[in-house]
């Protein structure tokens, strides 16, 4: 039988079969109450510091713009922390994040912690701020605009269909990816491409305080590594979400920690929990094939 032949590895099974199963109803009756701190009554005497999170691709800034709203009409929040961790998106939706930024920024002081990456969109989002954290590591920068077409002339052509269009306008289908793209039509996409590029150096430097020529000359798409950013003056200070909370306290007078406070609850997920428990490191070893490292510390 397999629990003679590796009774080790029997009892470890077991074990993680129990814990499982203990997680689980666990999870199950306290799915509706254990939540990352959100927006309530304060938990404590602390003052409270406000963080929005912009995260993933900027596709709509509805959410975001909601939590801005919540935050700064909310009289227990001292200041507001703009979580960025975002490679970009839309043009529309970043400007929207931008703009909101700007109207927080008149009645309450809001910091930018950069993530991972806050790239693109996500760095025009935290150009608004009173002022950028970022680490070291941090991708950021890409101040510019890309616009991609994918053309299927060739594939179309190879299975005999022929797209057919009836248009009123010239350039009513324009970038159609089933004809090549004339020169005109190229210019027209080049200068809409040029005005939003435009639009993004104008607002970086209105936020940053930097004179346009000088955003200008770092806006050639190119990415820059959080320490970098710094020394070309479009971040502040090198530093985690911690030192930015520390950081939007101070500015708005607060002396002392502080209660971070998130505009919107994290969902409870019973999977994330058995991941993050001790349960999903022994699954982890387990599934590796690596069952004496089991033991405390090891990797």
């Amino acid at each position: 039988m397999f629990s003679r032949r590796h009774p080790f590895l029997f009892f470890i099974l077991v074990l993680a079969a129990l814990g499982t199963a203990t997680t689980l109803i666990v999870s199950a009756m306290v799915a509706f109450t254990i939540q990352r701190s959100g927006m309530g009554e304060p938990a404590g005497d602390l003052p409270r510091v406000g963080i929005v999170e912009v995260s993933g691709v900027l596709a709509d800034a509805k959410a975001i713009l909601e939590d801005l709203k919540k935050m700064r009409e909310d009289e227990s929040i001292e200041a507001i922390v703009l979580r960025v961790d975002s490679p970009g998106g839309a043009v529309a939706p970043s400007q929207e994040v931008f703009r909101a930024v700007q109207r927080t920024a008149e009645t309450k002081k809001i910091v930018a912690s950069l993530g991972a990456v806050a790239a693109s969109g996500g760095y025009y989002a935290a150009a608004a701020t009173d002022g950028i954290v970022a680490s070291a590591g941090t991708i950021t920068g890409s101040i510019g605009v890309i616009m991609g077409f994918t053309n299927f002339r060739e594939l179309l052509d190879k299975i005999g269909l022929t797209p057919v269009f009836i248009k009123s306008g010239e350039l009513k289908d324009l970038g159609s990816p089933v004809r090549p793209m004339q020169p005109e039509e190229r210019e027209v996409l080049q200068q809409l491409s040029d005005r939003i590029h435009r639009q993004f150096i104008r607002d970086v430097a209105e936020g940053r305080g930097m004179d346009f020529a000088r955003v200008e000359a770092l806006a050639d798409g190119r990415i820059y590594t959080g320490e970098e950013a710094q020394a070309l003056g479009l971040v502040d200070r090198l530093g985690n979400l911690e030192d930015a909370v520390a950081w939007a306290g101070e500015l708005a007078g607060v002396q002392g920690p502080v209660e971070m406070v998130y505009a919107r609850e994290k969902p409870f997920s019973i999977l994330e929990a058995i991941l993050e428990s001790r349960w999903g490191e022994i699954f982890g070893l387990l599934f590796q094939g690596r069952p004496a490292a089991l033991m405390e510390g090891a990797y």
